[in-house]
């Protein structure tokens, strides 16, 4: 039997959501026409816990907008799974924040994409930054251990420090990072995304906030599309104890992962466009026959062979890591090139270029359709990196990164020990 292989689930309940995110992947807004009854949703509580999930994540949209929420992850607590959650964070009071520990949420991740103007402006409500923090005083409150995600983009990155500070000051305890990438709505704003030949600037920074937060106890963690190989690899993956296997180690979807969204579609992973990698449905098919019968589910057994490497392209296939690596994150490739197998955003394929003397830079090229989950496809530049640069207000360089006061004393204190 190969079904006990994936442990974690995430879940969207629902797709209905109070906010209307710039960069949401899902174009969350409206629920879907045919979204899981509440006894369907029960059945695959136990079908999960059957073939061996131990955590699920519920996600949205916003979950606490379906009106079956608390049951369904009361039921999750009851048959011996953790139940946690990711919300925006718009609209979770008090009392709702307490049902919610009732029910058996154990940790909960508040959406934080910025300080409070470019924080409203990326999840489309002014005022979503201020009840995010009220949310989080109100976890605090009742004792529900809770941390932060945040997406890096050109509008996020320059202010990362100082995103930081105000979530480690909130009381998070962990900070989930990854990088903006062209699904769904952050397809039609590809302005706010990076180029490659920005990360060299990106992961500097990075690795100087994650020391500060290790030090400070907010375990900083890499999302599936940060890194890859250069300096701070260990670092960054690590969660604040390197050792000699803290590195990406490839894909993990349908290996470690499954992504249920509300219809009951099953992917390997909750972040993959639906149309390409859906293995089946729960209403048609049980959930051990879809992870153990679908090619989707089962698109990562062949690591470690050379079947593991036989979708790698571009300069993923050339790569002295492409067995280990295996093109990085799926879903980040897949969504720029329409393929999965060779993936731009890769701190060392951007340091390797760069010794080339070569940049890589993307440019949209084909218009995703306007669903959930959808993307579109770029075209790939390499070019000499002294070529001019198209004129762009929102060109990402360490020379906009806002370093508040108290990082000059600590860059004094670092001077003072060596």
């Amino acid at each position: 039997m190969t079904y006990h292989r994936t442990s974690y689930a995430v879940w969207e309940i629902t797709l209905k959501c109070n906010l209307a995110c710039s960069h949401c992947g899902s174009r969350a807004g409206n629920a879907r026409s045919k979204e899981l009854s509440t006894e369907e949703a029960l059945d695959l509580v136990r079908q999960m816990a059957s073939v061996g999930i131990k955590e699920v994540t519920l996600i949205g949209g916003e979950a606490f907008l379906r009106p079956d929420w608390l049951e369904i992850a009361a039921s999750i607590t009851s048959a011996g799974m953790l139940c946690g959650m990711t919300t925006g964070g718009y609209g979770i009071s008090l009392d709702t924040a307490a049902k919610m520990k009732e029910a058996g949420i154990r940790t909960v991740s508040v959406s934080i994409d910025g300080l409070e103007e470019t924080h409203d402006r990326l999840r489309g409500r002014k005022g979503s930054w201020k009840y995010a923090f009220k949310t989080m005083s109100h976890l605090k409150e009742v004792g529900i251990t809770f941390g932060c995600n945040t997406q890096i983009n050109r509008l996020s990155a320059p202010e990362f420090p100082s995103i930081y500070e105000c979530i480690r000051d909130a009381g998070a305890r962990a900070w989930q990072v990854q990088l903006t990438v062209p699904m769904g709505n952050a397809a039609d704003n590809a302005h706010i995304l990076l180029q490659p030949y920005e990360l060299l600037d990106i992961y500097p920074m990075l690795a100087r906030v994650a020391r500060r937060a290790y030090a400070e106890g907010v375990q900083l963690q890499a999302g599936n599309n940060i890194g890859y190989y250069g300096p701070y690899e260990r670092l960054l993956r690590g969660r604040g104890n390197e050792h000699e296997w803290s590195f990406w180690q490839g894909c993990g979807a349908g290996l470690s992962t499954l992504g249920i969204e509300a219809d009951g579609a099953i992917k390997g992973c909750p972040s993959l466009p639906t149309t390409t990698y859906t293995g089946g449905n729960i209403r048609e098919r049980t959930l051990h026959d879809i992870i153990e019968n679908t090619a989707e589910l089962r698109m990562n057994l062949g690591a470690g062979t050379p079947e593991g490497t036989k979708h790698l392209w571009g300069f993923c296939k050339t790569c002295e890591y492409a067995e280990l690596c295996r093109g990085g994150c799926s879903w980040t490739a897949h969504v720029f090139f329409d393929r999965r197998g060779n993936n731009p955003y890769c701190h060392h394929r951007a340091l390797a270029h760069a010794e080339k003397g070569l940049r890589e830079r993307l440019v949209p090229l084909v218009k995703a359709q306007g669903l959930p989950f959808d993307n579109g496809q770029f075209k790939l530049i390499v070019e000499p990196i002294d070529t001019p640069l198209p004129e762009d207000p929102l060109q990402f360089s360490s020379e906009r990164i806002h370093w508040s006061a108290s990082w000059e004393h600590e860059s004094q204190k670092e001077k003072v020990k060596s």
